[in-house]
């Protein structure tokens, strides 16, 4: 499954200057890199109805939520945790109630984390026997396969094991003269046709935010606190693929900007939303560089 068809919606759309679209403003904008069908596929999704009427309700009551449960965990075993169950409903939630633009984004979120890792990975001399869980979902049926949980876990791991590397054994992450890319596909990354039935309406930041405290519901204290402080390494992956590619300026897009000042769980909804958006950024700007260093090659 391809969104090409919305990419022919943005370019086709007509323009009213006295009544633009701020969509197609955003996705005829070049200033930031971004793959071209996912762009399409994420505007057209943060245009859907339920985005502006139903995600500011949805939002105050799964952070009223994330409160109840909160409390909840102080009477309940602490290690009491389900994450099978809990991936089973995610599939079953994206595969019945999220729109297929918004399963799209979700899926290759996976991927474009995995190749970005491995980019890092690739270009520090002395660390390629780092262990690596790369992950590459290539349906929805992936996901109940504890996808979600191992994501947050690949990301502690490789720091963890990254940085010890760099204390243990005197590696360093430096600018590196040519870059190695192979870790950065170049070909769209499709998927098998999602379902896009009439109960499929949940846009991306509504469908994040009513997911938050399930996801906090189905796993231990720690687990979710884990989750949630995994957003905080946008800035510390970025920093790693800036000081390889030497391009800082790069880091214009990465948010968190304090890794090491946790924030509560109250706004992880919106901050996972920012995160898979400096995701696909910056696997967009190492695509670009892949693009340019084989067109000097092969000029």
């Amino acid at each position: 499954m391809d969104f090409k068809d919305k990419i022919e919606y943005f370019e086709k759309l007509a323009h009213d200057p006295k009544d633009p679209s701020p969509w197609q403003a955003l996705y005829f904008d070049r200033s930031v890199p971004f793959n071209e069908q996912a762009k399409a596929a994420f505007l057209y999704d943060s245009g859907l109805g339920t985005r502006q009427f139903l995600l500011p309700i949805v939002r105050v009551t799964a952070r009223l939520s994330i409160m109840l449960i909160q409390l909840l965990k102080v009477f309940t075993p602490r290690r009491w945790s389900s994450p099978k169950l809990l991936h089973r409903f995610l599939y079953w939630g994206m595969k019945y109630w999220i729109t297929p633009e918004a399963n799209y984004l979700i899926l290759r979120h996976f991927t474009l984390g995995s190749e970005i890792l491995q980019f890092v990975k690739d270009n520090v001399d002395g660390a390629q026997e780092l262990a690596m869980n790369p992950l590459k979902p290539k349906d929805l049926h992936a996901v109940k396969d504890n996808l979600f949980l191992d994501h947050d876990l690949n990301l502690f791991n490789f720091v963890i094991r990254l940085n010890k590397a760099i204390k243990e054994q005197g590696l360093k992450v430096e600018k590196v003269e040519q870059p190695d890319f192979s870790a950065i596909s170049l070909e769209e990354i499709t998927y098998p046709d999602f379902r896009r039935k009439w109960m499929n309406f949940l846009d991306l930041a509504t469908a994040i935010e009513i997911f938050t405290p399930v996801y906090q519901l189905f796993l231990t204290d720690n687990d979710f606190w884990r989750a949630s402080n995994s957003l905080q390494f946008d800035e510390v992956i970025g920093i790693y693929t800036a000081t390889i590619i030497n391009a800082p300026e790069k880091l214009v897009a990465l948010n968190n900007k304090h890794p090491m000042i946790p924030l509560t769980t109250l706004r992880a909804g919106f901050r996972l939303l920012l995160h898979g958006y400096s995701t696909e950024v910056l696997h967009a700007t190492l695509v670009q560089m892949k693009k340019e260093q084989m067109n000097r090659m092969y000029a």
